[in-house]
């Protein structure tokens, strides 16, 4: 029952978002049946289309994962698109600066992008549990931090710069790449790495006595404290895991679909799975199908803007809608209920 009212909450708030979507569309003066044939045609009318739904919905699957499972605990991880950053970019370093057999040597550059995004993750989990430090300000700082040195790391006169105009190191050896599935397409084997990472997620949350401990925490961190639960050590682990799952999204883009680090490679996709991980009701499952969401958005929106029907910027308010009504039922629950905590802790000090 539980299931069929979050997909009934959802189904609404997607309905309602292009509601008022074809209201503004209509205002503006361009047609309404045109641009929703276009976003659907845009991200699955054909098979090389779908395929760049699922290209574009691989990243956000795994920054989808990582804003979860520090919800989980009761932290709010925003900086997703800096470990998405350095997990990329240690990633591609990884595979050009080391020889090493095709198959090993994917393996190491996926462990190098996680390693990465993990330590990226950790410094604001140690300052949270540590020093009390607000794991928004930190998680976004470092994202800024991550931006800035990556963007150094490969512009003209930059040590990884890869000897052309663009800012991009050079190209990975064949060996660290992750092969393409679909021949003419950008659709690696990193939605099946994404895949796979989901089933470790569910278990480790569902199935583990660590993901229990971080699940009571993010409930109730006072009882769980009571029950014996290292608060400090919880709230560590759950953002250092965040980077973990934030950086192989950043490795499996730049493996499997860049073959290099090249600036700007994410439009976005740190913030959108902050949307994913609310749609998907902080369930690892459920990533699944707010990242295909995410990405149709972006896919058919490309597709409205080719046709020519829209304009790129009505288009983005189109998926800002979608996203925003099928986020906010969610989001102020989660503010509610933060609240609340507060409000109690409050009446409780003396």
């Amino acid at each position: 029952m539980k299931l069929l009212r979050e997909l009934g909450i959802i189904t609404i708030s997607v309905s309602l978002g292009l509601g008022v979507g074809a209201i503004i569309t209509a205002a503006t003066g361009h047609s309404v049946p045109a641009v929703f044939r276009e976003l659907v045609l845009g991200a699955f009318s054909d098979i090389f289309r779908f395929a760049n739904t699922l290209m574009r919905a691989t990243p956000v699957l795994f920054t989808s994962l990582s804003f979860l499972i520090a919800f989980r605990a009761g932290l709010f991880n925003i900086g997703a698109e800096g470990q998405l950053l350095m997990g990329g970019f240690f990633a591609a370093w990884a595979g050009f600066a080391f020889s090493l057999p095709p198959v090993i040597h994917v393996v190491v550059c996926l462990l190098f992008g996680a390693a990465v995004g993990g330590l990226w993750g950790f410094i604001p989990g140690w300052l949270r549990a540590y020093r009390g430090a607000n794991e928004f300000v930190t998680t976004m700082m470092l994202s800024y931090v991550a931006l800035y040195l990556t963007r150094w790391f490969v512009s003209p006169g930059g040590p990884f710069h890869g000897g052309r105009m663009a800012a991009r190191t050079v190209r990975i050896d064949a060996t660290a790449e992750l092969p393409r599935m679909i021949t003419g397409t950008q659709l690696s084997w990193g939605i099946v790495v994404g895949f796979v990472v989901v089933l470790v997620v569910w278990y480790f949350l569902f199935r583990t006595p660590r993901g229990y401990e971080m699940r009571a925490v993010g409930l109730r961190a006072t009882a769980a404290e009571y029950g014996g639960v290292n608060i400090a050590r919880t709230q560590v682990l759950a953002l250092a895991i965040a980077g973990v799952l934030a950086g192989l999204g950043g490795a499996s883009e730049t493996l499997g679909n860049h073959r290099a680090f090249v600036e700007g490679f994410s439009p976005g996709y740190g913030w959108d799975g902050i949307a994913g991980g609310l749609i998907a009701r902080a369930h690892p499952i459920g990533a699944i199908f707010a990242a295909l969401l995410m990405g149709a958005l972006r896919a058919g929106g490309a597709g409205v803007d080719r046709a020519g029907v829209a304009p790129r910027d009505l288009v983005e308010v189109l998926q800002g809608l979608v996203i925003l009504f099928v986020v906010a039922p969610e989001l102020i629950r989660y503010l509610s209920r933060l609240w609340n905590r507060r409000r109690a802790h409050g009446r409780a000090q003396p």
